[in-house]
């Protein structure tokens, strides 16, 4: 027994003094590799970043389900962080070896992760704004929308605009609002408040006095002022007609629209997004020196301060498009790693909602109307040859199947004439296609970028517009454009819809609309892995910023979510969770 003791403790002192040896000898190693680090071009990950990365990191999460978006690791238990970007990603043990005394450990206890969320079009600083004016989003009666209308005037000085929007008329009935609801509540107000798709606009008679909009005025080339039976303006105002009005709004304050950056990130950061395509504060009807305006005040102030939260891409009116291609020559396609240059955007046609977007057939609710084209082709085209020839992304937005198709016959004489590149042209809201229309995008190339809970607002109202056959056969074709292999990128619109990526992918997968018992088109449903991949790393490719962004994958910036859930079956399943946190560039910044 004494002997079996002894040879005991002679083994474990044994271990403890190799075990103490190896230690040191690890611990001399690093050091002399921190020391050699500038010289490391032979370590493997050296090329897979774009500046070296550290051999200790900052952060280790594991325990986890992390979803990379990465194909080749799709799935990983453990990551780690050093300096904002992806350090090592695989199993718990590989990630392990880059924990220092400094590194901060999470563990995940089974959550699922996934890359940051990438909304691919939103209007981020008119978000922001509308966050601080009369909000008409889902309200469903008349009297609410009156009620809070009155609110706003009681804490407003008489003659200072009352401005606002999201009101969706198909919530209430179908009764389109006219000046009449609120002159008596608003008679020393102008009044205006944009309809929830930005395409059509309720002014009430005080302002149209001021716009100078009477009985005689005609409507502007790509636009409607809507009139009773007997000719008077009604106080609505579509599309390139809001011009009328808009230009009559004073300019917000530089301060107010910092404010509203920083109110709409702070949205963004609840639901998980860490980057936004932002559309601008560009509408038709609207001045194209908006965005610009915005990118100098607010976006480069913003970066400037260090204050900026979520990462955008933006994109400028096409008009614009030789301002844009002289900073892009000037500064690369970057300002920080906050702020990136997206390209061009035009519109074509208008909504839905509105009956305003173009179709081959006219709307059954108004046997003569068509829709709207917004734009002349071949300026549209000459001014798009010209954008594309400097080297800029294109967007157009399309939403009918008639302008989708010219949209795409417009791509497919760009890409004739100014030759074959990577252009990666975007079409934004691809809503209603024709049949044949969905492989012509993965044919072409042609990347579309699409809003799922924009399918929850017009489930029930399109067959009353389109009628059924048109309405199943044409709208929201996710899964046909995939089939395609179209890139498809996931938005939100916002603030047309909330900024809500988990709600968009559980539209996505799974088509229900409130108070539906099924899907509606359940062909067009797409998996959750499509759809995740369509707010993470197939919108950074329709961006451009996909070196930098989309995937958990070593060097890029390591923004990531973290969900409620711990199950990926049930999740797949369900296509539901919460969010528990956001982290951009490893850091965490919600809650």
């Amino acid at each position: 027994m004494l002997t079996t003791s002894l040879t005991f403790f002679l083994q474990m002192n044994f271990l403890t003094l190799l075990s103490a040896s190896i230690s040191l000898l690890l611990a001399i190693l690093i050091a002399s590799l921190h020391l050699l680090q500038p010289t490391l071009d032979f370590l493997p990950w050296k090329n897979l970043q774009k500046s070296p990365l550290p051999l200790e990191a900052d952060l280790i999460i594991r325990n986890g389900v992390i979803f990379t978006s990465d194909e080749s690791l799709p799935f990983a238990h453990s990551m780690a962080v050093a300096n904002g970007r992806v350090l090592r990603i695989g199993n718990n043990s590989f990630v392990q070896e880059v924990a220092g005394y400094g590194t901060q450990v999470l563990d995940l206890e089974g959550k699922v992760v996934l890359p940051g969320f990438i909304d691919s079009h939103v209007h981020f600083i008119s978000g922001g704004l509308q966050m601080m004016q009369v909000g008409l989003r889902g309200v469903n009666k008349k009297e609410e929308v009156i009620r809070r209308i009155k609110e706003a005037v009681e804490s407003t000085k008489p003659g200072s605009w009352i401005l606002g929007g999201g009101w969706n008329n198909d919530q209430w009935g179908g009764d389109l609002p006219a000046a009449y609801w609120i002159d008596d509540i608003t008679p020393n107000n102008p009044v205006w408040l944009s309809r929830m798709d930005g395409h059509m606009g309720w002014a009430n008679s005080v302002t149209l006095r001021l716009a100078g909009i009477t009985n005689s005025t005609e409507s502007p080339r790509g636009g409607t002022i809507v009139r009773s039976a007997d000719g008077e303006p009604t106080g609505l105002l579509v599309d390139s007609a809001m011009t009328l009005v808009v230009s009559r709004i004073p300019e917000l304050s530089i301060d107010d629209r910092r404010e509203a950056l920083q109110k709409a990130s702070n949205l963004a950061l609840t639901k998980g997004v860490t980057t936004v395509v932002d559309m601008g504060r560009y509408f038709p009807g609207v001045s194209a020196d908006l965005p610009w305006e915005d990118f100098t005040d607010v976006y480069q102030w913003t970066n400037a301060m260090s204050k900026m939260k979520v990462r955008v891409c933006l994109f400028f009116p096409m008009e614009t498009w030789p301002q844009l291609a002289d900073l892009v020559n000037k500064m690369g396609r970057a300002l920080s790693q906050w702020v990136y240059f997206g390209g061009v955007k035009a519109f074509f046609d208008g909504s839905l909602g509105s009956n305003s977007a173009l179709f081959y057939e006219p709307y059954q609710d108004e046997p003569d109307n068509y829709g709207l084209q917004l734009a002349d082709l071949d300026a549209l085209l000459n001014m798009t040859l010209e954008s594309d020839l400097s080297g800029l992304q294109i967007a157009i937005h399309a939403i009918g199947d008639k302008a989708n198709d010219l949209i795409l016959d417009l791509h497919s004489s760009v890409a004739s004439k100014n030759g074959m590149r990577d252009r990666r042209f975007r079409i934004e809201h691809a809503q209603h296609l024709a049949p044949g229309s969905p492989t012509r995008f993965g044919k072409e190339g042609v990347a579309a970028s699409v809003q799922p809970d924009h399918l929850l607002d017009d489930a029930d109202s399109v067959a009353k517009k389109l009628g059924n056959e048109r309405a199943v056969k044409e709208s929201y074709l996710f899964k046909s454009l995939l089939e395609s292999n179209a890139l498809v990128a996931l938005g939100s619109d916002w603030p047309v819809a909330d900024i809500n990526p988990l709600s968009g992918i559980n539209s996505a997968v799974k088509r229900k609309p409130p108070n539906w018992k099924d899907a509606w088109i359940p062909s067009e449903c797409i998996s959750l892995e499509e759809a995740i991949k369509g707010y993470t790393i197939s919108a950074a490719r329709a961006s451009f910023i996909d070196d930098d962004l989309g995937s958990l994958s070593i060097g890029k910036l390591a923004d990531f979510v973290i969900l409620s859930t711990d199950s990926w079956k049930d999740f797949a399943e369900t296509a539901s969770a919460s969010l528990e946190a956001t982290y951009v560039s490893g850091v965490k910044a919600y809650p």
